[in-house]
């Protein structure tokens, strides 16, 4: 098991680097405006200070909707450091993004899974990571964790490399 940090507080991030607590990193444009990030160049900025302090992954969000936008976005974000994975929502426009991205050799995380079969969609996609939100799922009187194991359980089953990173945990 690994463990990342789902933030775009700085000190944070070093604090648990001090630790020797996570893996990785995830972020996306809300949690970077809540640090007082306002312009995609200071997301890129904070992504990059992110690399410097954490040798790991750092899944970092598109905004875009449209599949068009999200491959633009897409391409741009995984140029931005050789850690960064995109992240991509559970919607079709995100699959279809998915698909070309990965295809590409693009690190994928596929993000706002909330069911076995959204994730399994994301692995044929390419995902390298899929997120289930487990305190979404669990605002809506399923059990979020539940559907994290059952995730676990079929790519178990069926030898998926894809990794799962429960996210949105409370």
């Amino acid at each position: 098991m690994r463990l990342f940090l789902d933030t775009a507080n700085i000190d944070e991030i070093r604090q648990a680097v001090k630790l020797g607590a996570i893996s990785g990193v995830t972020t996306n444009p809300s949690l970077a405006s809540n640090e007082g990030i306002g312009t995609l160049d200071g997301y890129r900025d904070a992504v990059l200070e992110i690399a410097d302090i954490v040798d790991g992954p750092i899944s970092v969000e598109v905004v875009s909707v449209e599949t068009e936008a999200m491959l633009e976005e897409g391409w741009g974000i995984s140029k931005w450091h050789p850690n960064v994975v995109v992240k991509l929502p559970s919607t079709r426009s995100g699959f279809e993004a998915m698909t070309q991205l990965s295809s590409e050799g693009i690190e994928i995380n596929q993000t706002l899974c909330f069911s076995v079969n959204q994730a399994l969609i994301g692995t044929q996609a390419g995902a390298t990571y899929v997120s289930p939100f487990v305190g979404r799922l669990d605002d809506t009187g399923q059990d979020g964790m539940t559907v994290v194991r059952d995730i676990v359980n079929v790519f178990r089953e069926h030898d998926i490399s894809t990794k799962v990173l429960a996210a949105s945990i409370r």
